[in-house]
């Protein structure tokens, strides 16, 4: 009925099509915006899309500080900003005071359900919803245009006391 959606970290080839037209779109919104284009928020944009991981700022920070790039929280956060404005991440709040964002361009809607003992997100479409989605826009009069979906649970626990889904201990 639905579809689990793979989150394994997944880098994505520096020439692929994806990688070149997201490039070409953010490139194409600062110019619009009047906004430098520097080789620190490209350098965050690969980043996003290198990985298919949710992730928060911190993360992210520290995956470019790893990286040997020379670039301070406040660069990621602003990148951050372009890069939700520009439409190429979305970002979530899972409850909590923590956001997550992930990639967003040239990727379908999909919805999330969040391990309440663990925090792990876990990712499925299910064709149901939109069908929800159209019912709902018909009955109330609305042209739905997007949605958002998140499930909180707690695991299911084996023998041990240990998550069927992760095997961590809960």
């Amino acid at each position: 009925m639905y579809t689990k959606l793979p989150r394994q970290m997944s880098p994505t080839s520096h020439t692929s099509p994806l990688h070149e037209e997201v490039v070409k779109l953010f490139t194409a919104y600062l110019e619009a915006h009047q906004q430098r284009k520097t080789p620190e928020r490209f350098a965050i944009l690969e980043e996003i899309y290198a990985n298919k991981e949710h992730f928060d700022v911190e993360t992210l920070y520290m995956h470019m500080k790893n990286r040997n790039y020379r670039v301070s929280r406040a660069t990621v956060y602003n990148t951050l900003d372009l890069l939700l404005d520009a439409g190429l991440v979305v970002k979530h709040q899972f409850g909590k005071n923590l956001a997550f964002y992930e990639r967003s361009y040239g990727f379908k809607q999909h919805d999330h359900l969040i391990c309440s003992a663990c925090n792990r997100i876990l990712e499925f479409c299910d064709p149901r919803i939109q069908q929800v989605k159209s019912t709902m826009g018909e009955l109330l009069q609305f042209s739905v245009t997007n949605h958002s979906l998140y499930l909180f649970g707690n695991p299911q626990l084996d023998d041990k006391g240990k998550c069927v889904t992760c095997h961590k201990k809960v």
